[in-house]
């Protein structure tokens, strides 16, 4: 049987990334409540991930996996960074924000960053793991597929962005990616 894991998010796009890595952990992932929403008061990464993987452990009383992720870019010393999912309303307003402001800088060095969260039910966190993936910030956008930032974040190793890659090919590079992957051992020993 199944063990459930409680995802602290409510995009839908990284609860599927999440479920594609961890398909063979056994663990059974679902949702968070739709009426639980956790402030992100913290300053990195890891302190948001940490608030939700928490908060949604203690009101569902199940094991919770959180993460927060989000761009950092090298000439805006960071930003969007934790801010990236309010950098706008929308995916199209937040890449047109950032297209703005990095306007003709040459200088588009950036990585993604994602640090991740487990916590018992009893709202205590007992993994914890980040992962990057570094590209640049191009000046238009590129590819059909992904979410977030993913059309404008180019690998150039892969020679594509994010929103360009198969879901396999980003999954074997991305900053959720290693972040996961550092996590499903501990995940595989819980009983």
């Amino acid at each position: 049987m199944k063990k459930t894991l409680v995802v602290g998010t409510g995009n839908l796009g990284k609860l599927r990334e999440m479920e594609a890595y961890l398909s063979d952990s056994g663990w059974e992932l679902t949702p968070k409540p739709p009426d639980l929403d956790v402030d992100e008061t913290g300053t990195t990464f890891a302190e948001n991930a940490c608030l939700k993987a928490v908060e949604v452990a203690k009101y569902t009383s199940q094991w919770a996996i959180a993460d927060d992720s989000g761009l950092w870019v090298d000439s805006l010393n960071g930003a969007p960074g934790v801010y990236s999912a309010r950098y706008g309303n929308t995916d199209e307003e937040r890449i047109g924000r950032l297209l703005r402001e990095l306007a003709n800088t040459e200088t588009r060095q950036a990585k993604f960053i994602c640090a991740i969260a487990v916590a018992n039910p009893q709202g205590e966190i007992i993994f914890q793991s980040e992962g990057s993936c570094g590209g640049e910030i191009l000046y238009e956008v590129r590819g059909e597929g992904g979410f977030g930032y993913d059309p404008i974040f180019y690998v150039p190793e892969k020679k594509l962005t994010f929103a360009q890659m198969s879901p396999e090919l980003k999954k074997s590079i991305s900053h959720r990616g290693h972040a996961l992957r550092k996590i499903i051992p501990q995940l595989l020993g819980v009983d």
